[in-house]
């Protein structure tokens, strides 16, 4: 485990997926990740690379050529070095090699780089194409934060206020977690002077039953941050996921935590071609470029 710090967080990343695994902030003594019991869901922030959600059959076509790789793809078992590490900061870069290569035929350096400034911890991804052809990849988080924050309340105290108002429409998942073919609305139509009206809001009230059957899968959502809080508590946690076309909301089967995943990058389609090209949301990054994307928590 590697730990970075300053005067108001302490964070704690395994070199396994560059995953965190802690965050916690000083003054409020308060853990805000989720601590990954098995029983639940194992994992407390996988990053999801080179693709985001499933692809149909786990496999996908480039060039002619058929490559297997399992959901949310190969970055979150592998073990990054550590590129450079502050006080407040770390890097960690993971780099192609001959077992990647043979599921996903680029080459490639994927760093990851925490940095704190004051209440707030910045997660900046950095890809570079190091190969000879344009390079095809999807990139996400996948952070899981507790919920309840506090003793003596409950998951539902909680709730998620986007910054804009928003038609919450979720694209739900097949069994195979694939994406269905139309949106479906969260929150029931009103009657507004005899006429159905779809429901623009920002809050969306956590409870247990809102992720029974898998993820909220939104597309190009106004907002560009989330925050989580509870009208009993006066701690909150606001999640910034600006230039993320994509975000998911999701939980485990009755576990006391909420995700919320910023993609550059989405699952497979029930209708996909499974063409990498003609994949929705691919990025296609030129040969020697770089591609940045960064998210952010701050703490209240």
């Amino acid at each position: 485990m590697y730990y970075i710090e300053n005067e108001y967080l302490e964070v704690g990343i395994n070199p396994k997926g560059a995953e965190l695994v802690s965050l916690y902030h000083k003054d409020h003594d308060l853990e805000y990740m989720w601590g990954a019991d098995p029983a639940f869901w194992g994992k407390s922030s996988p990053v999801l690379f080179p693709i985001v959600g499933g692809l149909k059959d786990n496999s996908y076509t480039f060039e002619g050529k058929t490559y297997n790789l399992s959901r949310h793809g190969f970055a979150r078992d592998m073990f990054f070095e550590i590129e450079d590490h502050w006080d407040d900061g770390i890097s960690f870069l993971l780099r192609s090699n001959e077992d990647t290569l043979k599921v996903y035929p680029f080459e490639f350096e994927f760093r990851l780089v925490y940095e704190l400034y004051a209440n707030l911890l910045s997660v900046t991804y950095h890809v570079t194409n190091l190969g000879e052809k344009d390079m095809y990849f999807s990139v996400g988080g996948h952070p899981a934060f507790a919920v309840p924050l506090e003793e003596g309340l409950s998951y539902q105290d909680y709730y998620l206020e986007f910054e804009e108002e928003e038609n919450l429409k979720r694209w739900p998942l097949s069994s195979q977690g694939l994406i269905l073919d139309e949106p479906e609305a969260i929150f029931e139509q009103t009657l507004v002077d005899d006429e159905l009206v779809e429901i623009e809001t920002k809050l969306l009230p956590l409870t247990k039953e809102l992720f029974h059957q898998d993820a909220l899968v939104f597309k190009q959502l106004n907002s560009s941050t989330v925050t989580l809080k509870s009208d009993k508590s006066d701690h909150l946690l606001r999640f910034d996921f600006a230039g993320f076309p994509f975000l998911g909301i999701w939980a485990a089967k009755d576990a006391d935590f909420v995700c919320i995943e910023p993609w550059c990058g989405i699952a497979d389609s029930v209708r996909h071609s499974q063409e990498l090209t003609e994949k929705e949301g691919i990025n296609i990054l030129p040969v020697g470029d770089v591609f940045e994307r960064a998210w952010a928590v701050k703490l209240s």
